[in-house]
């Protein structure tokens, strides 16, 4: 939603709901609290009580990563990254319209570590995400930072297309349902692509 080279790192441990749940249980707390948080009088108040959930969840996500798994994945400690640097600058200035360009500026960053990773032949996502695609070729994760890497940029023209077009009340709809909705879609159309560039659904499946 961007390292350093550890030393020889050990394979990660398959916790599949465990694992879901750390990297989507912050998402789906922000998006709940920006719904229940919002008031009809302050279009920034939904946002803000997101944010500051989103920020807390973060890392109480991290510190049970590290607690069950025995590691911090790089794609969870760059969400952090991100989480608190921009959330922190939320809270502090308390802007819709800091909140709505924020939005254009997280998915550009993404779509440039992305793009830039596929042209030096280097999938970004490949790094992030460890394991998440076991048995993928490197030109399944190739093919994979270039789809997102795009993906990301069109966000990024949506959002700022949205932005005047729309009400406050409107534009935080949007973000919180349409979007990861879409973002789920997409990400449920690379599965072909994936399947052809040797992903394996793992051996619990397989067994079924």
């Amino acid at each position: 939603m961007t390292e350093e080279t550890p030393a020889a790192p050990t394979p990660a441990k398959k916790h599949g709901m465990l694992n879901f749940a750390l990297d989507f249980g912050p998402l789906l707390l922000f998006f709940l609290a920006s719904k229940f948080g919002a008031s009809k009088t302050d279009d920034t108040q939904g946002p803000l009580v997101g944010t500051a959930v989103f920020m807390v969840a973060i890392i109480i996500a991290m510190i049970i990563s590290k607690w069950k798994l025995g590691s911090v994945s790089p794609m969870m400690k760059l969400s952090a990254i991100l989480v608190l640097g921009f959330g922190s600058l939320t809270l502090w200035f308390q802007n819709f319209g800091f909140i709505q360009h924020k939005a254009t500026a997280v998915y550009l960053l993404f779509s440039v570590i992305l793009l830039v990773g596929w042209f030096r032949s280097k999938p970004t996502l490949k790094y992030l995400l460890e394991q998440a695609y076991e048995g993928l070729t490197e030109q399944g994760w190739m093919n994979l930072s270039l789809n997102w890497g795009l993906f990301f940029a069109a966000l990024a023209v949506f959002n700022e297309v949205l932005i005047p077009l729309v009400s406050n009340e409107t534009y935080i709809t949007i973000k919180t349902f349409a979007l990861p909705a879409i973002s789920f879609i997409f990400a449920i159309a690379n599965v072909p692509m994936l399947m052809k560039n040797g992903f394996s659904l793992g051996e619990e499946v397989e067994k079924k």
